[in-house]
């Protein structure tokens, strides 16, 4: 599968996935050990370097304590909010 070239959708997720890590006051090492990821691999993903594949953003979800269905929705919105 190829990287999308929407870079705001992109921007939307990475921003979703730190903010919701902070809002549950979760380190990136703590997310990462959530969803069986390497710590560095969190961090590009945050800074929209890393596109995630549909399995990992369904643990992403899963470790911040949303239904995949609600992340994606979350993501959703920011993407909308971006114009």
């Amino acid at each position: 599968m190829r990287p999308s070239r929407n870079q705001k959708l992109i921007e939307a997720l990475a921003v979703e996935i730190k903010a919701r890590r902070q809002e549950l006051a979760l380190t990136q090492e703590d997310l990462a050990g959530r969803c069986d990821l390497d710590r560095p691999f969190i961090s590009l993903i945050e800074v929209g370097k890393k596109q995630p594949t549909i399995s990992v953003l369904y643990r992403l979800a899963s470790a911040l304590e949303l239904s995949f269905a609600d992340f994606v929705g979350r993501v959703e919105s920011r993407y909308l909010q971006a114009g």
